[in-house]
């Protein structure tokens, strides 16, 4: 009995699957259905958009350079602090007693070298003994050099006039030279680091202006300068780093950044959806209706904006694009068109 039921609950699934089909899919019967879009010639702005970071002039986290209790802070939690003004000290008893004893054994190696000295000039001892000396006296000073500049480890500096930023340790801790006591940064001149894709390159000049809106919420663009560039691009992201100097600093180091490159006057050309694009290897490729056939041909692309992309090279004015069923269509092969489809359509639906 249930082998002759088993036909009548499977039919239903079949049919229930066979419904859900995609609308472009190729039959035997048919050919396969399309959308597309008429190409046309579109306003595309000169500015091309791209993510930054603002970061300070000069940046830094104070740690010490040796291990040892702390016996002294100075942490002037944001505020101002001079270039060579002492954030900390490390206790150095042990070297500063070290130190003495050098000081002690030199003044008494000093006074044999001058007694040998003045022997030697009467023939009263020999050149040995008189060598002697003297390399005891400068091997002395050599150890108290060494000593002096284990003691100037122990003090934290300020290495430029800049801005505290908050206290991580108190007193009296025990630090190493992984320990971050604060942060200090210069924000008398800000600067924003953005990434260009290697295509656009050739429109980054040093010396030129970008603008800069800050994700502060009143849109004010903000000129800034570029100044440097990376000499290598990224290979995972293709993409080059730029740094300019912000002409105001009214925003805060981190901050996130819209930047605006200038790439020439607004022009006229043609923009077609993004998702067109057929890639292959090194070149870009489109499906076009003529004639009721399609056919594939390469094109060179250009700003991408949103969901839309220009075309430079490839598409002439009133050619009809595949926007959907792509992967269906084949060179050569009958399609028919299902709908033409509004550019317009397309960039709203990215907003």
């Amino acid at each position: 009995m249930k082998l002759r039921i088993l036909p009548a609950i499977i039919l239903p699934v079949v049919m229930a699957c066979s419904e859900k089909k995609d609308t472009f899919k190729q039959t035997a019967q048919t050919p396969p259905i399309v959308d597309v879009v008429v190409a046309q010639l579109h306003d595309i702005s000169a500015d091309l958009e791209l993510n930054g970071s603002i970061v300070s002039n000069e940046f830094v986290q104070l740690m010490p350079e040796t291990s040892g209790r702390l016996i002294y802070l100075n942490v002037p939690e944001g505020k101002i602090v001079s270039k060579g003004t002492v954030i900390a000290r490390i206790n150095d008893a042990d070297l500063q007693a070290q130190l003495r004893k050098s000081e002690v054994q030199l003044e008494i190696a000093t006074l044999s070298e001058e007694r040998l000295r003045k022997l030697l000039a009467v023939n009263g001892v020999n050149q040995a003994d008189y060598d002697l000396a003297l390399n005891q006296v400068n091997s002395l000073k050599a150890d108290m050099e060494i000593t002096r500049a284990l003691i100037d480890k122990t003090v934290v500096k300020a290495p430029f006039t800049g801005k505290v930023g908050l206290r991580q340790i108190s007193n009296g801790a025990f630090v190493t030279t992984s320990t971050v006591i604060a942060t200090m940064q210069e924000t008398n001149q800000l600067k924003v680091d953005f990434n260009v894709p290697e295509e656009y390159i050739e429109y980054v000049k040093i010396g030129n202006t970008v603008s800069v809106a800050v994700d502060k919420g009143d849109g004010t663009l903000i000129q800034a300068r570029i100044v440097a560039t990376e000499p290598q691009v990224d290979v995972s992201s293709r993409n080059i780093t730029v740094r300019a100097v912000l002409s105001k600093n009214s925003v805060s180091p981190g901050s996130f950044a819209k930047v605006y490159l200038r790439m020439g006057d607004v022009r006229k050309t043609i923009q077609i959806p993004s998702n067109s694009i057929i890639p292959e290897a090194k070149v870009k490729k489109v499906i076009l209706v003529r004639k009721g056939l399609a056919e594939m041909v390469e094109v060179e692309t250009g700003v991408r904006e949103s969901s839309l992309i220009e075309i430079r090279k490839g598409i002439s004015p009133g050619d009809t694009v595949v926007v959907g069923g792509v992967l269906f269509a084949r060179p050569g092969r009958p399609v028919q068109v299902r709908d033409i489809k509004e550019l317009s359509a397309f960039s709203e639906a990215s907003l």
